[in-house]
């Protein structure tokens, strides 16, 4: 069963990144979001390739790993890649389904499409970076 238009919006407002933008803004992202289904053990991500998407959990559970250690453990309403659609870094991590997975996935490509249309998200989410940046500093 595909998830309806204002659980996605809700998933992606949980999304620090994100925290800066309007209803509207959010519902366009949204929009841009495929749902995926993927099995116990498959691999999301993984670390040294360059990133393409930006995911978020909606249900089940997947586990990071870096330099095959464990990290941590996440699961609904968790995301990973946000530093996907505005760089074009390798991966820190590994993150593979520990269950079967729903998925929410933007690419970095649909995004820049929708800051080209609505600079507006742009300029939110730089504001976002900023202020985390900031705070991993202190």
């Amino acid at each position: 069963m595909r998830l309806q238009k204002d659980t996605k919006v809700e998933l992606m407002k949980g999304v620090p990144l994100f925290a800066g933008c309007s209803k509207a803004e959010l519902q366009k992202i949204a929009a841009l979001a495929d749902e995926l289904d993927l099995g116990e053990g498959a691999t999301l991500i993984r670390e040294g390739e360059r990133g393409r998407e930006f995911i978020v959990i909606v249900d089940g559970t997947v586990r990071v790993t870096r330099a095959g250690k464990t990290v941590r453990d996440l699961g609904a309403g968790d995301f990973i890649g946000e530093i996907a659609l505005v760089s074009d870094v390798p991966r820190t991590a590994t993150v593979t389904a520990t269950a079967p997975v729903r998925l929410l996935v933007v690419t970095d490509r649909a995004f820049r499409g929708l800051i080209e249309q609505m600079p507006s998200i742009a300029t939110k989410v730089l504001q976002s970076l900023g202020q985390r940046l900031h705070a991993d500093a202190l």
